[in-house]
């Protein structure tokens, strides 16, 4: 086996994903073969990884798929083996090595998950047999004591697979002497054995400010602490995994073209507007439940949906619907992807109930189409090409259902030899169970300038990758990497 460290966070969101991303791109920039692994995410944001030998993808988490970049290898489907897909409150649907494997309850979950450890230790053996280093990303926090007995995401894996972990707190939400001293006091001796020490991360300003902070925390814990990382600026630049961001991902700056998205109870895929973020001449709004679309947008984004008509009916008990029918009549435009392109049709219907209770819905109706629910899963990667403006897309598909109708007649993409999607006889709404297709810089630019915007020349992936290079910079200086490559085992 590779040699292994594991990331783990004093709760969530602390910035455990891009730590990993960065240690990655500093470990491939010194030559190491570096992997990522993620034994249990729960994220509705995900991504596609070809299947070795079989035809079709299987679905990992974004985050994942940001980290394989990081290391300059494809993404595989054993760097995150279990994957969580909320559909409700309480219950989720469970991927498994890519693959479905079915839904459950929280409740449930708890009882399944000592039977997906065989499928984390698989995965974990498989990712780890042509690197030099695999950096383990944990999930939540080990400070979870009450779901230990069966734990696979943090110290569950940890223990089993022998792998030290080194301690993230954040600094910027505040209390992470006490996160740190805390975890340290309530974790049993076993867990509390596999910490070698902690880092701090989102610091902002002068880090020798914090300097009585770390001694502090290693008079609480005996931890060493392998360095302060600053607030990263380069950070706002990568995909973003957790919805819980999205009020941050907005872009602050005024623009020439305002791009609404409303923010579905279960929108999946949001990345797909990443690039738009990285337009100069576009601001990109993330609108939340409670607030108007705004009257000034020049388009308006439906974007993915875990739960197509559960996330319908909550567009409409937002008013929504009301919103987006009066930016049709101020001539705007609207572009839906995947669930988003199945609710601007006129129905959908769910015979199987695959989604809940309501088999049938009635749409948007901004495009003459019809969706039906179907078991079957497309999940992969694909090439396409745009009908609209003759130019190559990338992307890929994860979607239930089959749209079919008059508005079909005008395809938006031509997919493996497959007409797909639908546009409005006036050109300006759209859909298509295409993600990916703004991350695709000629065709963007296209887009943009039918809504007067001209001379974009930003390369959205070279920004990505750029942005992964200045964090590993950053982490050259203000972590100790040697020490951290150095506990790996």
């Amino acid at each position: 086996m590779a040699r292994a460290v594991m990331l783990q966070g004093t709760g969530s969101d602390v910035g455990k994903t891009v730590l990993v991303a960065g240690l990655c791109r500093v470990a491939r920039r010194r030559g190491m073969k570096v992997r990522p692994f993620k034994p249990q995410n729960m994220s509705n944001n995900a991504a596609v990884a070809d299947l070795l030998g079989e035809t079709g993808g299987g679905e990992i988490g974004r985050a994942q798929w940001l980290q394989a970049l990081a290391c300059g290898v494809p993404p595989s489907v054993h760097m995150n083996p279990v994957l969580l897909k909320p559909q409700s409150e309480t219950g989720s649907q469970i991927i498994v090595q890519g693959r479905l494997y079915g839904q459950a309850k929280a409740r449930d979950y708890q009882t399944l998950k000592p039977k997906l450890m065989d499928a984390v230790l698989d995965s974990w053996q498989r990712i780890g047999e042509d690197a030099d280093l695999v950096i383990v990303e944990g999930a939540g926090s080990p400070a979870e004591i009450n779901l230990r007995p069966r734990d696979i995401a943090n110290m569950g894996f940890a223990t089993r697979a022998d792998v030290p972990v080194i301690l993230v707190g954040d600094i910027d939400r505040g209390g992470v002497i006490a996160s740190l001293a805390g975890t340290h006091l309530i974790l049993p001796d076993e867990d509390r054995a596999m910490i070698a020490g902690f880092l701090i991360n989102k610091f902002r300003g002068d880090a020798t400010l914090f300097d009585e902070g770390i001694r502090a925390v290693n008079r609480f814990t005996g931890w060493r602490c392998f360095g302060v990382v600053p607030w990263l600026k380069g950070a706002a630049r990568l995909p973003a995994e957790d919805s819980v961001v999205l009020e941050r991902l907005s872009a602050a700056r005024g623009g020439r073209l305002k791009v609404a998205v409303p923010v579905l109870p279960r929108i999946a895929n949001f990345d797909d507007l990443d690039p738009f973020r990285a337009e100069p001449q576009v601001e990109l709004v993330f609108v939340p439940p409670g607030e108007k679309i705004p009257s000034d947008s020049g388009l308006v984004v439906i974007p993915g949906s875990k739960s197509t008509i559960g996330d319908l009916i909550a567009l409409r008990q937002n008013g929504w619907d009301r919103d987006l029918a009066d930016h049709r009549r101020r001539g705007g435009h609207v572009v839906g992807i995947c669930g988003g392109y199945q609710m601007l049709g006129r129905t959908i219907r769910d015979p199987d109930g695959i989604e809940g209770s309501v088999r049938e819905i009635e749409g948007l109706g901004l495009l003459e189409v019809e969706t039906t629910m179907a078991p079957e899963k497309t999940v992969r990667n694909v090439n396409a090409r745009s009908l609209h403006f003759d130019l190559p897309l990338s992307g890929y598909e994860i979607h239930l259902g089959r749209t079919t109708g008059p508005d079909c007649a005008r395809p938006a993409a031509m997919i493996n030899g497959v007409e797909d999607g639908a546009t409005s006889t006036d050109g300006k709404v759209f859909g298509t169970y295409l993600h990916g297709l703004f991350g695709s810089d000629a065709f963007r630019a296209r887009f943009l300038e039918t809504m007067g915007i001209e001379g974009s020349g930003v390369n959205y992936r070279a920004d990505v990758e750029a942005a992964l290079d200045e964090i590993a910079e950053q982490f050259e200086k203000h972590l100790d990497c040697d020490a951290i490559f150095d506990l790996a085992r």
